[in-house]
């Protein structure tokens, strides 16, 4: 990981897994150039899912996100890049998915604050966190696309 290089978690609710909409979304975080580290599918029970989310505890969308999340596979993602935090939340839109911007994976594919298809963290101690939560140091692959490794020549 290079030093201007972040690293975030993603991942693909429930509703956006159900729908088949995996590829389409690992297929946006590629196009934009970014790296993806890790993934892994897994199925949250309530428990982890409220230790998970716990931050929103005593919000009113608390139990309805936990319910939500805890209700299927999800797909979690390590993804690298550049800023990819800022990028990756770019990517993904508004969390509620009325006020997403077509375009954006919410703005696309959600439909409700809750079934907006995505998680993605918010700041690089958020991301930090979120990833271990998921993710062994040992399952995060280093690499670099061909096209950007330096030659020389």
């Amino acid at each position: 990981m290079s030093a201007q290089s972040e690293r975030t978690l993603l991942f693909v609710k429930p509703d956006g897994v159900m729908r088949g909409l995996m590829g389409e979304i690992v297929s946006r975080i590629e196009r934009k150039g970014l790296l993806i580290a890790a993934v892994k599918l897994s199925k949250l029970n309530k428990a982890q899912a409220e230790r998970f989310y716990d931050v929103h505890r005593g919000k009113p969308f608390f139990e309805a996100l936990v319910e939500h999340v805890a209700s299927g596979p999800i797909l979690a993602m390590v993804i690298e890049g550049p800023e990819a935090i800022s990028v990756v939340r770019r990517l993904i839109g508004e969390t509620s998915s009325f006020k997403a911007e077509p375009g954006a994976i919410r703005g696309d594919f959600g439909i409700s604050v809750t079934k907006n298809v995505v998680h993605a963290s918010d700041s690089m101690e958020n991301a930090e966190r979120e990833i271990s939560f998921f993710f062994k140091k040992r399952e995060i692959l280093r690499w670099e696309k061909p096209t950007e490794k330096k030659f020389a020549f």
